[in-house]
């Protein structure tokens, strides 16, 4: 069974995955070090997904499969909130 803690650390994930996208400052500076970020984060989110790949709701499931990564975010984000209210 997928807990609330799983959804929050994949989403801690994805958003660190943006992070680095946005982090324009490293890229200009260190392009080689954002892609190593970027790198690291990636296998962190494959890794993620492939653990709790069975619990995982199947749309869900399709949007880490197909690496709509802001697709995911957004959806973690809203089930999240729906069971907080």
């Amino acid at each position: 069974m997928l807990s609330f803690m799983d959804l929050e650390s994949l989403a801690a994930l994805l958003q660190r995955r943006l992070q680095i996208i946005a982090d324009h400052d490293l890229r200009s500076q260190n392009p080689q070090e954002q892609l190593r970020q970027l790198q690291e984060v990636s296998e962190s989110i494959a890794s993620a997904h492939e653990a709790l790949r069975r619990s995982l709701d199947p749309r869900l499931n399709h949007f880490m499969t197909q690496a709509s990564y802001d697709k995911a975010l957004a959806y973690i984000k809203d089930q999240i909130r729906s069971h907080e209210g």
